[in-house]
C-alpha cells in the first residue's frame, strides 16, 4: 500500500461505502494508525453519512475515499463539495472510481475527464489522474450489484487534488503603492496646423470660391407636379357600388362625402316662392320668432323686418297660425 504521503500527527479519514469489504477496511484502518502514531488520529467515515456527520472545516489533512480494496465507490458533486470543505488548507484527497473508457451521457458512470472536472469544480486544484487499472472479475461483479452499471468498458482510476492554501470566503489586504499624479503647471502647446484644419470662419461661408449646392436643383420635374387626389386613396377606400369611406381616412374621401351629405340635406327643404330663399317657419313658443335657413349657396342678402298680423302671415306663408301674433323675416337676394 502506498503512504500517500502521511505522516506522524496528521489527521486522515477514510471514506467507505456498501461495496467495501469489512476486513479489507479494518486493514487499511490499522496501517493508517501506524503511519499517524498516537499523535494523529484516523476517522472512518461511511459516504452516506458523510453529509450528516457534521464535521468541521479544515479538520483533516489527508482524506482517501474509495481505497479500500474491493470497493465502488462513485462520488457525486455533493460528496466532493463536503470532502473539499473539511479538508485543511494545503490537504490532498486521493480517491478512487470506476469509470468508463467510452462516453455515454446516459450513465451514471462518469468518464474520467468528467471526474477530474468534477474535482476542480469542487474546489480542488492540482487536480491529476495517477494510474489506471482494470477490474477484476469480482468488481465488476460489485459494480453490477451495488451500482446496477453493466458495461464491457470499465476501468479504476485513481486521482488526487490539492485544497488551496486559503478558505473560502477569506481574505486579505492589498498593499497598493498608488501615487497621485501632479497636475502639469505648464499646458501643452498647441499645434497652429492642427488647430487651423478644425476651424471654419463665419467670413469663409461669403467666399465666392465655396461650391454650395442649390436645392433647387435637387428636385427633378416630376417632383413639382400636383398629384391627382384619386392616387392619393387607398386601395380599398371607396370601394363597392355604395362609396364609403374606410376607417380613419386621409385620402379626403371622408370629406368629400360629408358635403354631398349636406348638399342632399339643404335641397330636400323647402324654398320659397322666389325661389331663392329656403324657408323654414319655426313655431314661436314664449319668445322664439318665426324665422328661416338661408339658401346653402353663398350670396349677398338684404335683411328686411316687417311685422304682420295672423291673417297677413297666413296670406303670405299659406300656413294655418295658432293664434299667435309673430313677425316675419323676409331675405332678399340682392
Amino acid at each position: 500500500m502506498a503512504d500517500f504521503g502521511i505522516s506522524a500527527g496528521q489527521f486522515v479519514a477514510v471514506v467507505w461505502d456498501k461495496s467495501s469489504p469489512v476486513e479489507a477496511l479494518k486493514d487499511l484502518v490499522d496501517k493508517l494508525q501506524v503511519l499517524t502514531g498516537n499523535e494523529g488520529h484516523v476517522s472512518v467515515e461511511n459516504i452516506n453519512q458523510l453529509l450528516q456527520s457534521a464535521h468541521k472545516e479544515s479538520s483533516f489533512d489527508i482524506i482517501l475515499s474509495g481505497l479500500v480494496p474491493g470497493s465502488t465507490t462513485l462520488h457525486s458533486a455533493e460528496i466532493l463539495a463536503e470532502i473539499a470543505r473539511i479538508l485543511r488548507p494545503g490537504g490532498c484527497l486521493f480517491l478512487k472510481e470506476p469509470v468508463e473508457t467510452a462516453v455515454d451521457n446516459n450513465s451514471k458512470v462518469k468518464t474520467a475527464s468528467k471526474l477530474c472536472s468534477a474535482l476542480t469544480l469542487s474546489g480542488l486544484v492540482e487536480v491529476k489522474e495517477l494510474q489506471q487499472e482494470p477490474l477484476t472479475p469480482e468488481e465488476v461483479q460489485s459494480v453490477r450489484e451495488y451500482l446496477g452499471h453493466e458495461s464491457d468498458h470499465l476501468l479504476f482510476v485513481q486521482i488526487t487534488g490539492k485544497k488551496p492554501n486559503f478558505e473560502v470566503g477569506s481574505s486579505s489586504q492589498l498593499k497598493l503603492s498608488i501615487t497621485k499624479k501632479s497636475s502639469p503647471s505648464v499646458k501643452p502647446a498647441v499645434d497652429p496646423a492642427a488647430a487651423k484644419l478644425w476651424t471654419l470662419s463665419a467670413n469663409d461661408m461669403e467666399d465666392d470660391s465655396m461650391d454650395l449646392i442649390d436645392s433647387d436643383e435637387l428636385l427633378d420635374p416630376e417632383d413639382l407636379k400636383k398629384p391627382d387626389p384619386a392616387s392619393l386613396r387607398a386601395a380599398s377606400c371607396g370601394e363597392g357600388k355604395k362609396r364609403k369611406a374606410c376607417k380613419n381616412c386621409t385620402c379626403g374621401l371622408a370629406e368629400e362625402l360629408e358635403k354631398e351629405k349636406s348638399r342632399e340635406q339643404m335641397s330636400s327643404q323647402p324654398k320659397s316662392a322666389c325661389g331663392n330663399v329656403n324657408i323654414r317657419i319655426i313655431p314661436r313658443h314664449s319668445h322664439t320668432p318665426r324665422g328661416i335657413r338661408p339658401p346653402s349657396k353663398p350670396s349677398t342678402y338684404k335683411l328686411h323686418f316687417k311685422y304682420f298680423s295672423n291673417r297677413q302671415m297666413r296670406e303670405h306663408t299659406n300656413i294655418g297660425s295658432n293664434g299667435e301674433r309673430g313677425f316675419l323675416l323676409r331675405v332678399r337676394v340682392g
